[in-house]
């Protein structure tokens, strides 16, 4: 069923103001949809708008041995199908990561500092409502601040009102011609009293960004002056799945909530997000878990819990997962300013993690949905720029003059896609 279809049918149905929210053109449910039709019929598409990440086949055939060892041992086996773990998490995999960080980074983690969710998505759902919205016994409303757009598409949608969130446009240093990188604009960025929590992501989906350890140290220390925590979504980075291209440290302490995942190391259909955190917001976790869902899934712990506990996820890490993303990326932007040059005027961000090229057209007439649409109609599906930025009342024409693509799929698909992307880029500027 297409969005709209599903949009007809909840027309008719009463709904609170929560389920009207939750039921409206939302940016990554309208993406969600769109990879979702896109997959259906004869002709070939161009799947360059979606976060799934790719198969590695070296990183495929450890998942399968992995599933191997578990199903040969019965009792094990059983016991994971079979039962439900604790709503924090299983046992032996709280621990056998919160050693692993241990030993490699010396952080003083025990158990009682992970919770497990379904996916970081969900994960950041209850975060956020845990923090923001009205404030308790008639106290102020709170929101959580983002320092730096653009931003992940899916959290825009997450907190169940609309005004829960505030942001700050960066600052843009060109770095040549066809490049250039986002800065958190310190000397503009302020935290309003409603503040109840400070959040980036690193590296940065949509434009690939990766803040400094300065900036992080910097946002770190600025929570820390307001008491409020900063969640930092590390679904790309160091120290695992470790797409990230530029030398940055880890980083936690006992007021950063730092939120992992299993996905993007090639295990997403498992839905195994990671959340580091003091103990008192764990526990809310879990708390929060067991009503939403019970417990968590079982099978993405189980199968990586003995690589944790051996370190083996980090070798994974950074000899296959890195590496292979970070070829992806280069021949993804070679082949992009290979085609593109001389053509229009764009700029492609600084890759530097991530599964994505961030293209910025500055001159581009019209915006990006309009050739979003166009290039749905050709069988390319990438993501218009507009979605990455909420949470500020300024009106920001720089995003609706990007597109996000990603360079995870075949790279003739990548190549191809590409192509059709200046081609009705050159067309609307013929056209103008």
């Amino acid at each position: 069923m297409t969005l709209q279809a599903g949009a007809a049918i909840l027309a008719g149905m009463k709904r609170s103001q929560t389920g009207s929210r939750f039921t409206s053109d939302a940016g990554i449910l309208r993406l969600m949809d769109d990879l979702g039709s896109a997959l259906s019929g004869s002709d070939k598409k161009y799947m360059l708008g979606g976060g799934n990440p790719a198969l590695i086949p070296e990183v495929a055939a450890i998942w399968r041995t992995q599933m191997a060892r578990m199903l040969d041992d019965t009792d094990r086996f059983d016991r994971v199908l079979g039962q439900y773990d604790t709503p924090q998490g299983r046992p032996r995999f709280l621990q056998a990561v919160a050693g692993m960080l241990n030993r490699e980074y010396g952080w003083d983690l025990s158990p009682d500092n992970i919770a497990i969710t379904n996916g970081s998505q969900s994960a950041f759902f209850m975060l956020f409502n845990l923090l923001a919205g009205p404030g308790v016994n008639g106290a102020p409303d709170q929101t959580v601040l983002f320092p730096l757009m653009p931003e992940y598409i899916g959290y825009r949608d997450q907190s169940i009102r609309s005004i829960d969130f505030t942001s700050f446009l960066p600052r843009i240093e060109q770095i040549d011609e066809h490049c250039h990188k986002y800065h958190i604009d310190f000397d503009a960025l302020t935290v309003p009293d409603s503040t109840a929590a400070i959040c980036v992501s690193r590296p940065t989906n949509p434009s690939g960004n990766v803040l400094t350890d300065t900036e992080v140290a910097r946002l770190d220390r600025l929570a820390a002056d307001h008491d409020v925590p900063l969640i930092i979504d590390n679904a790309y980075g160091t120290p695992f799945p470790d797409i990230i291209f530029s030398d940055v440290q880890p980083i936690w302490n006992r007021n950063i909530v730092l939120s992992m995942s299993l996905s993007k190391i090639g295990l997403p259909s498992l839905r195994t997000g990671i959340l580091i955190a003091r103990e008192e917001i764990v526990r809310a976790i879990g708390s929060m878990n067991a009503i939403m869902s019970l417990a968590n899934g079982t099978v993405g712990q189980a199968i990586t819990e003995e690589l944790f506990e051996s370190g083996e996820i980090l070798r994974i890490s950074r000899e296959l997962v890195r590496p292979f993303y970070q070829r992806k990326s280069r021949h993804a932007l070679e082949w992009t300013h290979r085609v593109f040059a001389d053509r229009f005027p764009y700029s492609v961000h600084r890759s530097e993690g991530s599964l994505f090229l961030w293209i910025w057209f500055p001159e581009l007439p019209g915006s990006t949905a309009d050739l979003y649409e166009r290039l749905k109609a050709r069988n390319v599906v990438v993501v218009p720029g507009r979605y990455f930025c909420f949470g500020t009342h300024d009106q920001w024409e720089h995003t609706d003059r990007c597109i996000r693509v990603s360079y995870a799929m075949d790279n003739a698909d990548v190549e191809r896609g590409i192509e059709r992307i200046a081609e009705e880029v050159e067309r609307i500027w013929s056209a103008a």
